[in-house]
């Protein structure tokens, strides 16, 4: 489906009268919700896109190689695990653009090992033309940055881990 293809879907829902329209196929899956403004038309308020997870592709078996214990794999998993635990995720607010400077001129506002506070500007997400700046509710040290600057972020997707100590 090609964006002139969701502008008319968009058009045509609009018209239609529906609150929310849903459409999945194999590769995305798109919902429109409509709202009313004062004048009494109705303009669409909400698009999401999200491309599909692809079908697993079977691989022609290869030479066998030696098998990783699964005990390490997953001892190493559940270390990383607990470590992880011990730090705060701060998350997405909203549904949006992450970017970590407040123009393209300008420092990050945060790197790893930077000392933060709380109300402390940690980035800015932009979100249907507007930047919102996203503030820490916690004060700590950045331990990592969980998203690449200029990437799509959902509600609740985690941003930064902060180790609180």
């Amino acid at each position: 489906m090609d964006i002139k293809e969701i502008q008319s879907l968009i058009k045509f829902v609009a018209k239609s009268g529906a609150s929310e329209v849903k459409l999945e196929t194999d590769d995305i899956k798109i919902t429109i919700r409509t709202g009313s403004l004062g004048n009494g038309s109705s303009e669409p308020t909400y698009v999401h896109t999200m491309p599909m997870a692809q079908p697993a592709m079977q691989a022609a078996p290869v030479q066998a190689e030696q098998p990783k214990p699964v005990a390490d794999s997953t001892a190493e998993a559940d270390k990383k695990k607990a470590e992880d635990d011990k730090y705060i995720t701060i998350k997405s607010p909203i549904i949006g653009t992450f970017y970590r400077k407040p123009s393209p001129d300008k420092p990050v506002f945060v790197e790893v090992g930077d000392t933060i506070g709380a109300g402390d500007v940690l980035c800015v997400i932009e979100a249907m033309k507007l930047f919102n700046d996203i503030e820490s509710e916690v004060s700590g040290t950045i331990v990592k940055i969980l998203v690449d600057d200029s990437s799509p972020v959902e509600f609740d997707q985690p941003l930064f881990l902060v180790d609180p100590s």
